[in-house]
Parts: C-alpha cells; sequence; structure tokens
C-alpha cells in the first residue's frame, strides 16, 4: 500500500501520513515508568530531546507522563540530560 495519494489525473502525488496511535491507550498494561529506561530512550531523540507527540503517537495525557518520567530519569542519572545516548568516552 502506497503511502502517496494520486490527485485524479494530475502529475503531483500528495503525501498522506499514516494515522498514529497511543500505544499506551491500546496496551493498558504498559506502564510509563522512569526506571524503564529501554522504554524512555525511545521518547528521547540523538541529541536528548524529548521526541514530539505528533512523532511518536502518544496521546496528549501519556505524553504528558512520558515527559514527567523522562525528567525523572534524568535527574537520577537513569538518562543523559544531553548528547548521544548510547555513546561511550571509554570505547
Amino acid at each position: 500500500m502506497s503511502d502517496y495519494k494520486s490527485n485524479g489525473g494530475g502529475d503531483r502525488r500528495h503525501y498522506v501520513s499514516k494515522p498514529k496511535f497511543c500505544q499506551f491507550c491500546a496496551d493498558k498494561n504498559l506502564a510509563i515508568d522512569y526506571k524503564n529506561v529501554e522504554l524512555m530512550t525511545r521518547f528521547v531523540n540523538e541529541t536528548g530531546k524529548i521526541r514530539p507527540r505528533r512523532q511518536t503517537g502518544t496521546c496528549a495525557k501519556h505524553q504528558r507522563e512520558v515527559a514527567k518520567a523522562i525528567k525523572n530519569a534524568r535527574h537520577i542519572a537513569l538518562i543523559p540530560f544531553e548528547g548521544d545516548i548510547w555513546y561511550d568516552q571509554n570505547a
């Protein structure tokens, strides 16, 4: 299936994105926890910034919870404040 939609005979095609859904609303057993570093790093980009809702697909309620959990994980040094998450200075 193509992500592009024809406009009825013209030569230009318009991009149609796939609908995003909140993975926390879909799976009620998935909990947002600052100690779950693997889950939190999915919501942080390579420079250390929290990824926005339009990229992650989370709803507003869960995006606020994710942001708060990431900030808590940063304060107790589970996730770095900035820079590459997988960067190792000794390597």
